[in-house]
């Protein structure tokens, strides 16, 4: 294995839905998608720079960077040209990919399936622990962003940066809304539901923002140690994989010298996702180069739940009060909104970014996270009907790799 250096390239991950062009129902049929793409049901399809992979069910496509890329503005592209792909092999049968992190209409108790091909067994296993025909694993899109540490100080610093930033992220990307119809009251439904799909065995996702370890010993003995002993009762065949149980909102993959960032809701396009994820990255960069690393490292994960909760409820509009969160950022007001945090991360790192992306953020910034554009143009109307109008924008923003602004 190949190992790099902080930010030397990056991992993109974006998960989409597949669903009916004129009602949008769920259409469990990705194994069809890859059998037309390759001739034969497989779990992974290469395409050149960008992979396509199947999910745990049987109706959501993850398509993912082929290795390590160098350069994540030349992703919005590549990524757009396969959706494009994929729309096309789709439209015989009358189906196309739907963005965002949650579809508004879903019913998971009837509308989930299980992938039936390679992996299984997995699945299968993991849906007689954690019964997976629920919100909070059949209807989570995200966007996970990887990124490489070389070695135990390159960890330290990437772990500490990510941990602290982890509890703001809903607010730039927060774009489900709406499960069954009906609003949530959370901005970030998928969060709220990721925080407990595994309560079971809590010890799996622990509070979401990681632990305070800053080595790999100290990870492998304060998070997989005790992962791997919770599950032993269950796994009595032996299939599952520390790497893989850990469902902290950022995980340690050691296999890969990588970590992974999974807080992020999917947007409405590409060219969305790889802003926030270029944005991101700066501001990691701008932490890691400029900030106290002994400050990042003190913040218990206890607080930045307590902050992480309030953005995952309100996205942007969520008043962050937390005066050691805040100092950290060499913040001097008692109180700042998520989004006026945002903009002030906009303005230290902007000229680090190209002028689409620029764009593209002040658009965002301006008019509010994907979840707050679509409440918009929902308006009072929550029917079945509006509802598939106003999405039936969001699968042609898509396709198109254009933002939606209500």
């Amino acid at each position: 294995m190949k190992k790099y250096h902080l930010f030397d390239v990056f991992g993109i991950e974006l998960e989409y839905m597949l669903v009916n062009k004129k009602d949008l129902k769920i259409a469990p049929q990705v194994d069809e998608l890859l059998l037309l793409k390759q001739g034969e049901i497989t779990s992974d399809v290469e395409n050149g720079e960008i992979a396509w992979s199947n999910e745990l069910v049987a109706h959501v496509v993850e398509l993912k960077t082929n290795g390590p890329a160098k350069d994540l503005k030349k992703l919005s592209d590549q990524f757009h040209q396969n959706i494009v792909e994929i729309n096309e092999l789709l439209a015989a049968k009358e189906l196309q990919l739907l963005p965002t992190a949650s579809h508004p209409m879903m019913n998971p108790l009837t509308d989930t399936q299980l992938w039936k091909h390679s992996f299984s067994e997995v699945y299968a296993l993991y849906n007689r622990i954690f019964n997976c025909k629920g919100h909070g694993w059949a209807n989570v899109q995200s966007m996970h962003i990887n990124l490489p540490f070389y070695e135990d100080l390159e960890f330290e610093k990437l772990h500490a940066a990510i941990r602290v930033l982890l509890p703001l992220l809903p607010a730039l990307a927060a774009s489900s809304p709406i499960f069954e119809s009906k609003l949530t009251g959370f901005k970030d439904s998928r969060m709220q539901v990721y925080k407990t799909n595994q309560k079971e065995i809590p010890v799996l996702a622990g509070k979401v923002i990681p632990e305070r370890v800053f080595s790999k010993a100290a990870y492998y003995k304060e998070i997989f140690e005790p992962i791997n002993q919770a599950i032993q009762p269950y796994d009595t065949e032996k299939i599952l994989e520390h790497h893989f149980l850990n469902s902290r909102g950022a995980i340690a993959r050691f296999d890969r010298n990588a970590i992974e960032i999974r807080v992020l809701d999917l947007q409405e396009c590409p060219k969305a996702d790889l802003a926030i994820a270029m944005f991101v990255v700066e501001v990691l960069k701008w932490m890691i180069d400029l900030l106290d690393l002994e400050k990042l490292k003190l913040l218990h994960e206890d607080e930045l739940f307590k902050i992480l909760n309030e953005t995952i409820r309100s996205a942007e509009e969520a008043n962050i009060e937390h005066i050691e969160f805040l100092s950290v950022f060499g913040f001097t007001e008692k109180n700042y909104t998520a989004q006026e945090i945002w903009k002030l991360f906009f303005e230290k790192v902007a000229e680090k970014l190209n002028e689409e992306t620029r764009q593209t953020l002040q658009v965002i910034l301006k008019n509010g996270s994907l979840s707050m554009r679509i409440l918009k143009a929902l308006g009072e109307n929550f029917s079945e009907e509006n509802m598939v109008k106003v999405y039936q924008k969001l699968a042609d923003c898509l396709h198109k790799n254009k933002l939606f602004v209500s």
